[in-house]
């Protein structure tokens, strides 16, 4: 069916009452020359977030849609069903905590992709914003792109490719910024929906940046039009060593499977996947777990990859369960050293 020249807005949202109010405003404060129309995925919240979201609703009904989930689908499912529920030729996503802090956002990119055909994505800098103290600052420069403040650079995607494939710190493309055209993405759905909608990845915006990456050009406007909310307890950013262990396991294994599909080989790679190893390794020496020792080797042989020496000597180490005990007493002795450290 043929997509409306309209901005189709995905926000995923699931207990955030604090703050899906202020990323809907942000989004309704955007002045562009294209309609927009909000698609928000409320997962069944525990909290008062599905009575702010319909309150929207009802006060915006010819902007905003909400399918409120009667159960939770988790972010794969509820981010493309919105995503095959859009009506718009582009979409641009917002996170529920996050918030657009440029009113313009919209215009600029739709403005790139209408002038740019062969462009597939076009995405901004941002900027940091902690949650619980709400401070501002930068990320790590973007490792690709080097354009001047305000200005727009445009980049083959196949080039960006093993970089997101690898990214380990800021995000080569944050979704959240960006702006893209629905059509490719649905063709990568539609054929490739094993890497594309595979709920054992735990997201979907690394997916989207890489079949959009390898579709076409990819823009990318210096100048930051998001509010990131960072720290708190995300997937990625949680304290419990299991569950660090399980997001980088299921995020490398994407990467895996997305290289073996496209057949896409790189030194960088091979570099990437024996890194991940040994993280892997050494949340399973923390939380002195044989199990999450035996899955990590077993990912060694799945990704075909080897050992580096840091992970060769934590193999070592965690092969003799007295030799385990004690180089865990000396890494918490050393962390409690550094802790009192005036």
């Amino acid at each position: 069916m043929e997509k409306k020249n309209l901005i189709s807005v995905i926000v995923c949202t699931y207990n955030q009452e604090d703050t899906i109010g202020r990323t809907l405003d942000s989004i309704l404060r955007q002045e562009c020359h294209v309609p927009i129309e909000i698609l928000v995925g409320e997962d069944c919240s525990t909290d008062r977030t599905l009575e702010v979201c319909r309150q929207y609703a009802e006060r915006f009904p010819d902007v905003v849609r909400l399918f409120a989930n009667r159960t939770n689908k988790g972010i794969v499912d509820n981010y493309f069903d919105c995503l095959l529920a859009a009506q718009g030729r582009y979409i641009a996503d917002c996170a529920g905590d996050d918030e657009w802090s440029d009113p313009k956002k919209l215009e600029k990119e739709v403005r790139i992709l209408e002038a740019h055909p062969e462009v597939t994505i076009v995405h901004t800098d941002y900027l940091c914003r902690d949650a619980e103290t709400g401070n501002v600052y930068s990320p790590h420069p973007h490792p690709c792109f080097h354009a001047a403040k305000g200005e727009t650079e445009m980049m083959d995607g196949e080039e960006l490719v093993v970089p997101i494939l690898t990214q380990l710190k800021r995000p080569i493309i944050h979704l959240c910024t960006a702006m893209y055209r629905t059509e490719v993405v649905l063709k990568a759905l539609e054929q490739y929906p094993q890497v594309i909608r595979n709920h054992d990845y735990g997201c979907e915006d690394v997916q989207v940046c890489l079949v959009l990456a390898m579709a076409g050009r990819v823009a990318y406007l210096n100048e930051p039009t998001l509010y990131y909310t960072t720290g708190g307890r995300t997937i990625s950013n949680a304290h419990d060593e299991k569950k660090q262990f399980d997001f980088v396991r299921h995020a490398t294994q994407l990467d895996f499977d997305f290289s073996q599909i496209f057949h896409i080989e790189d030194e960088r790679l091979r570099r990437y996947f024996e890194y991940r190893i040994y993280a892997l390794l050494m949340h399973a020496f923390r939380t002195h777990s044989k199990t999450l020792r035996a899955e990590a080797l077993q990912c060694q042989t799945l990704w075909h990859t080897r050992l580096n020496r840091k992970a060769q000597t934590v193999k070592w180490i965690t092969s003799s369960p007295l030799c385990w005990s004690a180089f865990l007493q000396l890494r918490k002795a050393f962390v409690t050293c550094k802790q009192t450290r005036p």
